[in-house]
């Protein structure tokens, strides 16, 4: 076979020459890179085309079939995305010139397809993938029927030939790199001979490889383009066509199974794979890639300045690299259930076997759990029963709390149920194969029977020992017995028995154990990694060639596949159906919510998630899967802090009532509070929400004030009562809202980045707080009198917006001389968020007369707080009782006292203030790379990303925006967006937020931003 033709070598005149005289077009010309064809991408008024010109030993029968397929699929998919022939003068399509070397070189010319390869491309979504193999299959279907002489050919690029390439061009590969070679040859030999003859042959594409398929914009999303360079095709077997296309979409995938599914899901639907195909097709792709490094090394050698020779090369042996790693059964049954196949074809006659011979089974414990008192834990995610168990794991705690459960159900054994994705397994000790975020195998495989150590364990039926092993670091869980199972009128399985006492490490592989025979004995504490006392029971239906190692927990994207290689041995223990764990879809969930719930109550991304957990700064769904919190400023010490969860506990366990009786807590946070304000504001009430204590205030405001016309800034919100949504322009001037009611005044907000005062002016604030003696002016001037201005300290629904210097020092000077109040909103910002000070208003060195508080004062409890002058409080003092039935409860109280405390002892605002000066650093130079960021702003962890489609007219990048926040989520990191326009990213976390947190929220973001939604890479 030979690996080079001699690739021509006209130049831009000759092929301007031939342009013009033979297809009398004109235009401007742009070489292409290619292998065997020398190829142009030409411009000219009547449209774009490519010029490609073959090697004078290119045979003219390739040629010919090239151009006979190109208009095969023209007349039988009219709609797939290929070249046009494009005839010369002569009406042929394909003809003959003599180049300077004075040999016959054949020309085409051909539409040219517009898009970016593949290869250039990001993201690589599920959905283009897909699309990548229905595209490909529909090309394979539309060519079944095709015949040509020329496609019986003998070519190095054959994937039917790839053993004999490989061998034959092995020594050209480095010494240090030649077993991965072996173990490609090896895979062929067991996945792709045994069903070589049962494959399916035509004429195929045999191409797609990452930079022959386009990919175009379709809106927001990527849909592929187009297929080009057709010189490869010939008669092969039809699953190389996918094959091919599954090599080149794993390269450079932290999870490129995961890639392969889509690329085979999208092929499947649209023209079936066969079982064998399906079988060969893995051991194919690595064939593919392998022939493709074999050939670089060699050509390299050839060619050492033909860099497109070897474009692949490097991500092409990091494939393999990762990919040597992955059983071939094990990637056949991904792809089986790509294809809503079973994925693992051993599994029904297992199961099926098992359940013909129910009630033959011996007990595999003594007691048996079908003859005692059983109780089924729930270990999973959400769990409430035992909330601290991935905390507990490794320690004595981890013990009690179990068995003390199990005591309380009145059972002998506690049940750990199969296909559980457990809270256990949150730690970086099980993490598993990572596709856009990373991943922890959390999905339980086996029954777990707790129950007291030495108890005995026997075999449920007659076996072998398989396999005995000590598992030691870094998942120390105990010894393990494997046990094989031969039954005559049935298929052959395996049991697996964890967390044994190393009393069994004795049994000899190869010995028989009989039905009923005690083996082992379940391990102590001490004995197995310090977990509980228990017996981890797996069947497992191929064990990939594992001698006495094999998984007992799977990661949620592969749990179909594990739970087909380890079905449920409910039946094999006599158990009922409680003991496998249901599973809640989000989908589910969202339906019953929209039947349940306001059509009003609104989700977060268009995927909504289903979160069961949090801790610190991190969210998971119901898999386990982590999401970094970037948005949630509501639990501000970090999500389920300990002391803030022990203080409600404790206190809630003794009294919670109204606050017309005395009690301490009340006082002592009202002092804490005290403390952390300037003077006067030294009075305190106490409500359920940050929405109460803004409509508190504005009660307070007309009370003291005699007026009823209040100041607010444009794009402002205080909160969800109706006295607030009339005083929330964001509000009442958005969807559904009827506008400014006559009492409230709406002044431009003081954005100095977009407003018509800008930063660069000295005067801004001074020119901002203008607009409100203006308003308060209008008001005067109709015979009413103004009650207050309200204000956050920092703007969030307005865009993450840090007021300009001197704003509100004039602000407030302009309010009081009017007679009204000055009410500072820090529901959003106060507590320490901005880390350079507790309050948002003291960056503007001023005292407001009212300031009130939510969100983060209870770290998610519902509380918020007013706290006012002695003054203020007085003439509030109408003589109308003011009573709020749990405002200031004890538990409210005992739990803010609490948020207060873990500030102080973890130093939360010097963290804010240290980690959010890192993080705003860092995101201020993505605007080097990335013309889409406009504008990075904020203190603290209290900050903004201002998105714009162009720097100078600053246009909002609304679409993007949306899109960088859904993608976000993608790579587990949640954020949201604000301002009027909502193409602000806020980045408001739990102040427990880490600088590694900043850096991972910034490498993903900088990795987002340069995808290809058209306006993040203009």
């Amino acid at each position: 076979m030979t690996l080079e033709t001699q690739r021509p070598a006209f130049t831009e005149d000759d092929a301007l020459s031939v342009l013009d005289s033979r297809f009398g077009l004109r235009g401007d010309l742009h070489p292409l890179p290619s292998e065997r064809d020398q190829n142009f991408r030409v411009a000219t008024d009547r449209g774009r085309f490519v010029l490609k010109i073959a090697g004078a030993d290119e045979p003219a029968g390739h040629l010919e079939m090239q151009q006979a397929a190109l208009q095969w699929l023209a007349d039988r998919a009219p709609d797939l995305p290929v070249p046009r022939l494009v005839p010369a003068d002569s009406g042929a399509t394909l003809i003959t010139i003599a180049g300077r070397d004075r040999l016959a070189h054949g020309v085409r010319l051909l539409t040219y397809l517009p898009g970016r390869p593949l290869a250039r491309s990001r993201p690589h979504t599920p959905a283009l993938l897909r699309d990548l193999g229905r595209r490909l299959a529909t090309m394979d279907a539309a060519l079944r029927d095709f015949r040509h002489q020329a496609a019986q050919r003998e070519f190095v690029w054959d994937l039917g030939r790839a053993p004999d390439v490989i061998a034959g061009q092995r020594d050209a590969v480095e010494a240090n790199r030649q077993p991965i070679l072996d173990h490609v040859l090896r895979l062929w030999e067991r996945g792709v001979e045994p069903v070589r003859a049962a494959l399916r042959r035509q004429v195929i594409y045999n191409d797609a490889n990452d930079h022959n398929v386009l990919v175009r914009a379709s809106g927001p999303e990527q849909r592929i383009g187009g297929f080009v360079d057709f010189g490869d095709m010939l008669e092969s077997y039809v699953v190389a066509d996918p094959a091919i296309a599954v090599a080149y979409a794993m390269l450079d995938k932290r999870a490129p199974l995961t890639a392969a599914a889509d690329v085979v899901r999208g092929y499947h639907a649209v023209l079936p794979l066969t079982d064998e195909e399906l079988d060969a097709l893995f051991p194919l792709a690595l064939g593919r890639l392998a022939v493709s490094v074999c050939l670089s090394a060699a050509r390299r050698k050839e060619a050492p300045d033909n860099t497109y020779l070897t474009v692949s090369e490097g991500s092409a042996w990091e494939a393999l690299e990762r990919l040597t790693g992955v059983h071939h059964r094990f990637a056949r049954n991904v792809l089986r259930d790509a294809c809503g196949l079973a994925p693992c074809p051993a599994s029904a006659a297992v199961t099926s076997w098992i359940d013909r011979n129910l009630g033959t089974f011996a007990p595999v414990v003594d007691p048996d759990p079908r003859s005692v008192p059983t109780a089924t834990l729930d270990l999973s995610v959400g769990s409430t029963d035992f909330p601290d168990a991935d905390r507990a794991t490794g320690s004595e705690r981890s013990v009690a709390p179990i068995f003390r459960w199990i005591a309380q159900q009145h059972a002998r054994i506690g049940i750990g149920r199969y296909d559980e994705a457990r809270l256990l397994y949150l730690t970086d000790a099980f993490a598993g194969p990572d596709g856009e975020h990373p991943e922890r195998r959390t999905v339980h495989l086996g029954i777990d029977l707790f129950m007291e150590a030495d108890t005995p364990v026997c075999a449920p039926m007659d076996g072998i020992v398989h396999a005995v092993r000590d598992n030691q670091a870094p998942l120390d869980y105990g010894p393990t017995v494997i046990l094989r199972h031969e039954p005559e009128d049935g298929p052959r399985f395996y049991t697996l028995y964890g967390h044994l006492n190393p009393d069994c490490l004795a049994r000899e592989p190869g010995s028989a154990i009989g039905g009923g025979e005690v083996f082992a004995h379940i391990g102590c504490f001490e004995d197995n990694g310090h977990w509980p006392p228990h017996l981890h029971l797996q069947i497992i239906t191929d064990l990939l060639d594992r001698d006495g190692e094999f998984p007992g927990v799977a990661a949620p994207s592969e749990r179909a596949v594990w739970l087909s290689l380890s079905p449920d041995p409910s039946a094999l223990l006599g158990l009922r159906a409680e003991s496998r764990a249901g599973r809640v879809e989000a989908a589910e969930l969202l339906t019953r919510r929209r039947e349940r719930l306001g059509p009003n109550l609104s989700l977060s991304y268009e995927r909504p998630l289903h979160i069961v957990r949090g801790r610190g700064q991190f969210l998971y769904d119901g898999d386990g899967r982590a999401y970094l919190d970037c948005v949630n400023n509501v639990c501000h010490v970090g999500h389920a802090h300990p002391r803030v969860v022990e203080a409600a506990m404790r206190q809630v366990a003794v009294l919670n009532t109204n606050t017309r009786y005395l009690h301490e807590n009340i006082l002592q946070y009202a002092d804490a509070l005290r403390e952390l304000l300037p003077a006067p504001l030294r009075v305190c009430y106490f409500v359920n929400s940050g929405s109460e204590a803004n409509d508190l205030a504005l009660r307070m405001a007309r009370a003291v004030s005699g007026g009823d016309h209040f100041v607010v800034l444009q794009g402002a919100y205080h909160g969800h009562t109706a006295a607030l949504i009339d005083v929330s322009p964001y509000k009442h001037d958005g969807p559904g809202g009827a506008g400014a009611p006559p009492h409230v005044r709406s002044v431009v907000m003081p954005d100095d980045y977009r407003g018509p005062y800008r930063r660069e002016d000295a005067e801004c604030g001074a020119r901002y707080a203008a607009q409100v003696a203006a308003a308060l002016a209008d008001i005067r001037s109709r015979g009413a009198q103004p009650a207050a201005f309200i204000s956050e300290t920092m703007l969030s629904c307005g865009g993450q917006i840090e007021l300009p210097p001197g704003y509100l020092p004039e602000t407030y000077r302009l309010v009081r001389d009017a007679g009204a109040l000055c009410i500072a909103d820090e529901v959003q910002v106060g507590f320490g968020r901005i880390g350079t000070h507790f309050w948002g208003f003291e960056t503007q060195d001023v005292v407001p007369d009212i300031v009130t508080m939510g969100k983060p004062i209870g770290n998610g409890h519902p509380l918020g707080a007013v706290v006012t002058t002695p003054e203020v409080a007085r003439a509030f003092d109408t003589g109308m009782e003011y009573f709020n039935t749990y405002g200031g409860n004890p538990v409210s109280c005992a739990v803010g006292l609490a948020v207060l405390d873990v500030m102080r002892d973890e130093r939360l605002q010097e963290r804010a203030h240290v980690v959010g000066t890192h993080l705003r650093q860092a995101l201020a130079g993505l605007m080097a790379s990335h013309g889409i960021v406009g504008d990075v702003r904020g203190r603290g962890l209290f900050l903004g990303v201002e998105l714009v489609g162009d720097r100078t007219t600053r246009q909002p990048a609304t679409d993007e925006a949306r899109y960088v926040v859904e993608r976000m989520k993608d790579h587990g990191i949640l954020l949201s967006t604000d301002g009027p326009d909502r193409n602000v990213i806020k980045i408001k976390p739990p102040l427990v937020f880490e600088e590694k947190d900043a850096d991972r929220l910034v490498q993903v973001l900088d990795t987002v931003l340069a995808e290809d939604y058209p306006a993040l890479t203009a």
